[in-house]
């Protein structure tokens, strides 16, 4: 499924979940974020579509609202962070869907459990969308993310302290409103002291946060400067270029160098780096660095590179660190390149800025700048040495093919790119052209001496200059600055006295261009020009003269004998005396030495034209060089002049500077005591128009409270009426009820004597209906009853009979009792009842 029906289908599912929050709608939106994910999304957010901005609002503004379950929220974020996957995505989504406020509402909704796993995405998304990012204070919920962050910092939560230190050094770096912010917070002292604490822990990463966080915070402060004086100072740059080499991965050496870049903006730390003693092997280690094939460990390296550039004490170090010769295997390993000795860390640089521009750009354009830096410093020396001048040869070509290969339909992002990198070549181009005497061998490949290599890379720049200056904004005014430059004499002096027509005609167009502009040097070009075509026509003179000399006689006086030869010389004497020829016709060799002296003649007679016209060229050109050393010389003792009066300015300028140093320091101490009032009294101005906002919102709510107590007392008259007459009216009803209560009482009795009467009747029923089925049986029973009758005489006849024996039997019992009694009553009265009882 391609990107677009991805994100059509995630749209409507983020709609269907805002419409509602099922079941159904939430794995459906799941889901499509879930495909979404699977995709590439590179410069998705860049590309200015319209759906792709729908879609990342919607899941933006869903991840911010408290009812999305957390397991959604994560999954929201997990592809916004998949999103932000450059700093021009990663700005979008800052500033244009506001991600940063976001998150932090988030983090601020479940800060009661900062273990949570989305308040841990929270903080490594923030930590990657906030760096190099600025945050203004005014930004929702940052006081409420800051003060989270502190709190956790001094926690014992070790798996939340890292992200926290990270996203609060992100906050801290070149922001001078949080800084503010948080040094006007009670608890800041104790959060210093936890901060200091975390200088001992034994994970680099958290070291390095720490230092980033006291530096952006305290480094103008006392506790700034006993942290980073003079006796701790070169155990902090042992510590942060140990993090660099050896840090725990790209994150650590990144703010490793962020740090040691915010450290060498105050003058004091700058200085102190500069007399380091372990300057020059720690810088060596760092540009080791270089060799490894990631873009983003390089980038920040050379980040930090450019930055030693800007101290003017470390350039000449850096140089003599950058130019160092390399190891013999390393000297021309890679470029194909014999001659003198090459620099491994040039190599280095040479091998990143040669990249594409398609994902190494910020490499390329940062090695260009950085060796543009140390070359003007290298090469502004009083004595250039041959490391340089061999590494400038080397560098060269490369520059040329930097040159080339310029594709307009490869889109306009990869047009601005290539021209970015052209500039910066352009501008390296110029500096080191005013060193071309320096320089007299040719370049691999190359068919000229270097000053018309550079000619080629300056003119088909300017010709790209030309053709882009209608498209592109103040590329017309650098253009034609560019041809009024003093320096643009000699490439176009030697592409108009090229042998090549293509050089001509680009040297033709150019001059076309710079024929009218005022300060355009036509007098110096065309000086220039006669000085080229004069050291041509020397050129051409001696290279004929070397061919004559190279010239030797036919093979048939070679193949002669020594006496041919002196008959020959002797030949030629009689020749120039005058005599005859006559005589000599007749030797067989006579004509072919009179051809061969004939040429001779003719040969040093051109070659006599040629000396007379080259010395009338080089006379021009000596008078051109006094007319030259003569403006030099006036033009020296101007400088000279002006250097004195300069000297003189510059000494009372420093003692200016001396009194207006002092002054400053007052000032700055009064600047910084206002700073401080100034920034209480704008957080009392707007905790002043907050409580007014939250007046007039009051003051609002209560109008609008009032209104509806009015109504509402109203409708409770109403209502109070209503209940007196409803209450009459329940009375009624009561009494009726309890009428009717005894009128249901009495029908109840009468009907259960009802019922009573019909159970009855019932049973009656059932009678008669057995009645009649015995009456039905009467006939059977009726024999069966005379044969009972029959057996009942017979068994009333044993009756008697029984009833003669029991009595009997009874006469007999009622002796015995008597007998048994009579035994007893000796025993008391007593006992005889216990026996008559027994009995």
């Amino acid at each position: 499924m391609d990107m677009t029906t991805c994100l059509k289908s995630l749209l409507l599912a983020i709609q269907q979940y805002r419409g509602g929050r099922t079941a159904q709608n939430a794995a459906q939106l799941h889901k499509q974020v879930e495909e979404v994910s699977g995709l590439k999304c590179d410069q998705l957010l860049s590309s200015g579509q319209a759906l792709p901005r729908e879609c990342v609002s919607g899941l933006v503004e869903l991840a911010g609202n408290p009812n999305t379950s957390p397991n959604m929220t994560s999954s929201i974020i997990s592809l916004l962070a998949q999103l932000a996957c450059d700093d021009d995505s990663r700005e979008i989504l800052h500033s244009s869907y506001s991600l940063t406020s976001t998150l932090a509402s988030v983090i601020h909704c479940h800060s009661a459990t900062p273990g949570e796993p989305l308040v841990l995405q929270c903080l490594q998304v923030l930590q990657k969308l906030t760096y190099n990012t600025r945050i203004f204070q005014s930004t929702n919920n940052i006081h409420e993310l800051i003060a989270f962050l502190m709190t956790n910092i001094q926690s014992h939560n070790e798996d939340i302290i890292m992200p926290c230190l990270g996203l609060m050094a992100n906050l801290c770096r070149d922001n001078h409103s949080v800084q503010s912010h948080i040094k006007s917070l009670n608890n800041v002292k104790p959060f210093y002291r936890t901060l200091i604490n975390f200088l001992a822990h034994n994970s680099l990463t958290v070291v390095v946060f720490t230092l980033s966080i006291l530096a952006s915070l305290t480094l103008n402060e006392k506790v700034g400067e006993k942290l980073f004086d003079a006796k701790n100072i070169h155990q902090t740059f042992q510590l942060v270029f140990n993090i660099i080499v050896n840090g725990d991965g790209t994150l650590t050496r990144k703010y490793s160098v962020d740090l040691l870049v915010d450290l060498l903006r105050n003058p004091k730390i700058a200085d102190h780096l500069s007399r380091y003693q372990h300057f020059s092997a720690c810088v060596s280690q760092v540009l080791g660095l270089l060799q490894s094939k990631d873009p983003d460990s390089a980038a920040k390296v050379l980040e930090l590179l450019l930055a030693m550039c800007s101290v003017s004490g470390l350039r000449s170090l850096l140089c003599e660190v950058v130019f160092k010769p390399a190891a013999p295997k390393l000297r021309t390993a890679g470029l194909g390149l014999d001659r003198g000795r090459k620099t491994e860390t040039g190599l280095a640089l040479v091998q990143w800025l040669s990249l594409p521009v398609e994902g190494a750009e910020s490499c390329s354009l940062q090695a260009l700048q950085l060796l543009n830096e140390l070359l003007e410093e290298a090469l502004g020396a009083e004595s250039v040495s041959e490391c340089v001048l061999s590494f400038v040869e080397m560098l060269l070509p490369v520059l040329l093919g930097l040159l080339r290969g310029l594709e307009a339909a490869q889109g306009d992002a990869h047009l601005r790119k290539q021209c970015h990198r052209i500039t910066h070549v352009t501008s390296l181009l110029l500096n080191i052209l005013h060193i071309n005497s320096s320089f007299n061998c040719h370049p691999p490949g190359s068919d000229n001496d270097l000053s018309q290599v550079y000619a080629d890379a300056l003119l088909k720049t300017l010709e790209l200059m030309s053709k882009l200056r209608q498209q592109v904004k103040d590329m017309e005014t650098s253009f034609y600055r560019m041809l009024q430059d003093q320096r643009i004499v000699t490439p176009l002096s030697l592409a108009l006295t090229s042998h090549h027509r293509e050089r001509v005609q680009t040297g033709l167009s150019l001059l076309f261009e710079a024929t009218p502009l005022p300060d355009f040097p036509s007098l110096v070009l065309g000086e220039s020009m006669a000085a080229n075509n004069a050291y041509r026509q020397r050129e051409s003179e001696l290279s004929v003269k070397r061919v004559a000399v190279q010239e030797g006689p036919p093979s048939s006086i070679l193949d002669s004998s020594c006496g041919s030869r002196r008959s020959v010389y002797c030949l030629a004497d009689r020749i120039q005396n005058g005599l005859e020829l006559q005589e000599q016709v007749k030797d067989s060799h006579v004509s072919d030495i009179i051809d061969v002296y004939e040429q001779k003649l003719s040969a040093f007679a051109s070659k006599e034209s040629r000396l007379q016209d080259l010395l009338e060229a080089k006379a021009l050109a000596l008078s051109q060089a006094d007319r030259l050393i003569a403006q030099y010389r006036f033009q020296r003792a101007q400088a000279e002049a002006e250097a004195c009066k300069l000297g003189c300015l510059l000494k009372e300028a420093e003692r200016r500077r001396e009194d207006l140093q002092s002054e400053l320091s007052g000032q700055v101490l009064e600047v910084e005591r206002c700073k401080a009032d100034m920034e209480e009294l704008l957080q009392h101005n707007g905790r002043l128009q907050k409580d007014s906002e939250e007046h007039q919102s009051l003051k609002g709510v209560y109008n609008a409270l009032l209104n509806r107590f009015n109504e509402s007392e109203r409708l409770l008259k109403e209502l109070q009426a209503a209940h007196i007459s409803l209450t009459k009216q329940s009375d009624t009803l009561r009494k009726n009820q309890e009428a009717l209560t005894l009128q249901h009482e009495k029908m109840a009795s009468v009907l259960e004597e009802r019922e009573q009467e019909i159970r009855s009747l019932r049973a009656d029923l059932q009678q008669k209906n057995s009645d009649i089925t015995g009456l039905r049986e009467l006939n059977k029973t009726e024999q069966a009853r005379k044969d009972a009758s029959i057996k009942a005489s017979s068994l009333e006849m044993q009756k008697s009979t029984l009833a003669t024996k029991l009595k009997q039997k009874e006469d007999e019992l009622n002796k015995h009792s008597s007998m048994i009694a009579m035994i007893h009553s000796l025993s008391g009265a007593k006992q005889k009842n216990e026996v008559n009882l027994s009995l």
